[in-house]
């Protein structure tokens, strides 16, 4: 999937001005950034054409989870807008991720851009206990929705940095993206399964996801710059 462990900086925030403000200061230093919920809710497909054009690889993080159809029209949508990397739930099933997966090859097929598909395993704000109705711990279960995601064609999964090494042991063909991304001595937050950038190296960890570290620093530049040369002393 990508030879170099990749920065996504998660540009969670309430504007677009100041998405794209800091976007415009992290230009060349990082290469992926994140549209989420939040921020593709407030501002639509443009905010992804706006961080193309500034040359940034654009992650849309929306989750999808539905069914089939919709999931594979979204697809075709999010491919559409500019996305490079897009995210549903594993959870959806077999038929649902198949369905995607047929969509992005089709455009493939056309000569046009698609996106990598990437299934969400176990939230990382999840704890040992607190998913209703699931039993298995939250390394398990990823472990088991890993295992279906290969089996269904995605080309990665979005997991705890925890968990990497058990996924790669039995699904090597997936690239793992981590969110939970927490330097040493960063506040936790809402995170639950979280692990440093330089430990996320060591375990396998393809993408880091970093979000409030980066975007709440004092610098936000000097920041991502940090976090980058951990990565790359500890892949080195």
């Amino acid at each position: 999937m990508t030879a170099t462990p990749q920065l996504v900086v998660a540009l969670d925030l309430p504007e677009k001005d100041a998405a794209l403000t800091l976007a415009a200061r992290l230009r060349g230093i990082v290469p992926w950034v994140k549209a989420g919920m939040e921020l593709f809710t407030l501002c639509g497909p443009s905010v992804l054409s706006a961080l193309k054009d500034m040359g940034f690889h654009v992650f849309l993080d929306m989750k999808f989870y539905d069914i089939p159809n919709t999931v594979a029209q979204a697809v075709r949508s999010a491919a559409r807008s500019g996305a490079d990397l897009i995210t549903l739930h594993t959870q959806g099933g077999q038929r649902m991720c198949e369905a995607a997966r047929e969509a992005a090859d089709s455009l493939r097929a056309a000569g046009q851009p698609a996106p990598l598909l990437f299934g969400v395993t176990v939230l990382t704000s999840f704890g040992p206990g607190e998913m209703p109705g699931i039993t298995a711990e939250p390394s398990a279960f990823a472990q088991e929705l890993a295992q279906g995601a290969a089996r269904w064609g995605l080309d990665g999964i979005v997991c705890s940095a925890q968990e990497v090494a058990r996924i790669k042991a039995v699904a090597p063909s997936l690239a793992c993206l981590c969110p939970g991304i927490r330097p040493e001595g960063s506040a936790q937050d809402d995170q639950r399964r979280i692990m440093t950038p330089a430990k996320a190296i060591l375990a396998g960890a393809d993408y880091l996801v970093v979000g409030r570290p980066i975007t709440r620093a004092d610098d936000p530049t000097e920041a991502a710059r940090r976090i980058l040369s951990e990565m790359h002393i500890e892949k080195a």
